[in-house]
């Protein structure tokens, strides 16, 4: 490996499961070291974890990277959106923090939408209707369920404001990862404090909000990284991935994982009524508007493993339409759907139908996409094909086929925390720090030409959705 050309970074990924950590020569964005530690999801009847935890992946990670960590002059955090996080007096967590895939507080969402006056309120004032993800709902279902915890609750936090104050012993974050809490409201800019007043919470218990390449502050002394060097004020892994990809406006990403993303940059604020497209700012000062479905990869592979087919051993040809639905839906909005599978023949084979689950998952990604790109993105634009299902081929031929578009596959991975280095490298060396992700040519990788779009099997599956709807609903 080649000496660094440029000042160190390091780069944070605290996701779900692990946290990661890079450290990367901020010139050319070579990766010079990593570490990755897991957490663990307490298990019951939500999804919780102990911040505690993170910060001791964090620690462990740092010291997989070796020596090379006390050369890093800035450091960034990328973390996992709208998980809640409540300390106490001592800044120890009260409880376990609520993750974002926790939906116990989807009767507190259904009463906030209404307290606030509906769907149309919530985006134009918010920027959101809320989803249980919401850091908001959250607060409320503590707030009902465990009000002790809530009374002795001095600080709230999202997850990667929680290990930035680990780093600096300040309270901070920024609009990226504060435009998904529900009480951060794009249309000022600030903390709602109608909202915050509905839901009982102090606005002293909140974290600054951040400007856009202002630094959270300094590394404090005694921990695993140079006492003095900058933190940057971190983001959420959306945002965190947007700007590893060193998106311009307009550029379309489409992310493969367990469940299914889809984002631009955009200079517009976003404001859905419908709630598919959550009105996140992004961590520059511009927006991010995304969408999410809930089966992709995992519920793909569900129905090769009950074919007893390889994931790629699909086949064209047939009249088939599958509306992966196996874990409901967020979008479309059918959370009690279960699959459905329409067009069956003598002569359909197995892998027919495999490949009608990628059809219809891919169906709803773009769907999602049209919704969050809006009448102005040309239909050439090419995508970005990111996250695990990215490298497999029957998933890019799908996307090809049924987008119509061109597609590219960055080569360039760990993007979350690649984002949150290009944000330490930017405050260091004062650039834009999606200009400093170009620079490194994160986004460069195996570029697929456009082929005509698949119009008929589009219409069959829109046909199949259109007709089940009512069945899906009730299901």
């Amino acid at each position: 490996m080649s000496a660094p050309e440029g000042p160190l970074v390091v780069g944070v990924d605290s996701s779900t499961q692990s946290t990661k950590a890079l450290v990367v020569d901020a010139a050319t964005g070579q990766v010079v070291a990593r570490g990755q530690a897991p957490h663990t999801v307490t298990p019951g009847p939500g999804h919780e974890s102990d911040p505690e935890e993170w910060w001791s992946a964090l620690e462990a990670a740092l010291d997989q990277c070796g020596r090379v960590v006390q050369e890093a002059a800035a450091v960034s955090v990328g973390g996992q959106q709208h998980g809640l996080v409540t300390l106490d007096a001592d800044g120890r967590p009260v409880r376990p923090a609520l993750l974002w895939n926790d939906v116990r507080s989807a009767p507190q969402r259904d009463r906030l939408i209404d307290q606030l006056g509906g769907p149309q309120q919530w985006a134009e004032r918010i920027g959101s209707v809320p989803a249980p993800a919401f850091t908001v709902t959250k607060w409320a279902w503590l707030c009902e369920n465990e009000p002790d915890a809530a009374a002795a609750t001095a600080a709230v936090r999202l997850p990667h404001d929680y290990l930035t104050g680990q780093l600096t012993g300040a309270g901070t974050t920024d609009r990226g990862d504060a435009s998904g809490t529900g009480w951060w409201a794009g249309a000022e800019e600030s903390y709602d404090e109608g909202m915050l007043e509905l839901v009982g919470l102090s606005p002293e218990l909140l974290p600054r909000v951040l400007a856009p390449g202002e630094a959270a502050g300094t590394v404090r002394s005694g921990l695993p990284l140079p006492a003095g060097a900058l933190v940057a004020a971190g983001t959420g892994d959306n945002m965190a991935a947007a700007l590893g990809l060193g998106l311009r406006p307009g550029r379309p990403v489409l992310s493969l994982g367990t469940s299914g993303t889809v984002y631009a940059v955009s200079q517009a604020r976003p404001a859905d009524p419908t709630g598919t497209v959550a009105g996140f700012a992004d961590a520059r000062g511009d927006w991010l508007p995304l969408a999410c479905t809930l089966n992709c990869t995992l519920a793909v592979d569900r129905v090769a493993a009950l074919l007893s087919l390889d994931r790629e051993a699909v086949e064209s040809g047939g009249e088939l339409a599958l509306l992966p639905f196996l874990d409901g839906e967020r979008t479309p909005n059918l959370p009690y759907a279960s699959g459905l599978l329409s067009g069956l023949r003598h002569d359909t084979t197995a892998g027919q139908v495999l490949q009608a689950a990628y059809d219809g998952a891919v169906f709803s990604l773009l769907r999602a996409l049209d919704q969050v790109l809006g009448d102005g993105n040309p239909p050439d634009t090419p995508l970005l094909l990111i996250g695990g299902g990215a490298k497999g081929t029957a998933w890019r031929e799908t996307v090809r086929r049924l987008s119509g578009r061109p597609v590219q596959v960055p080569r360039a991975e760990e993007l979350v925390a690649l984002g949150a280095a290009a944000q330490a490298a930017g405050l260091l060396l004062e650039e834009d720090p999606a200009a400093v992700a170009r620079r490194w040519g994160t986004a460069e990788g195996p570029y697929y030409e456009a082929v005509p779009r698949d119009e008929a099997g589009l219409t069959r599956i829109a046909d199949t959705l259109s007709g089940a709807d009512t069945l899906l609903r009730r299901s």
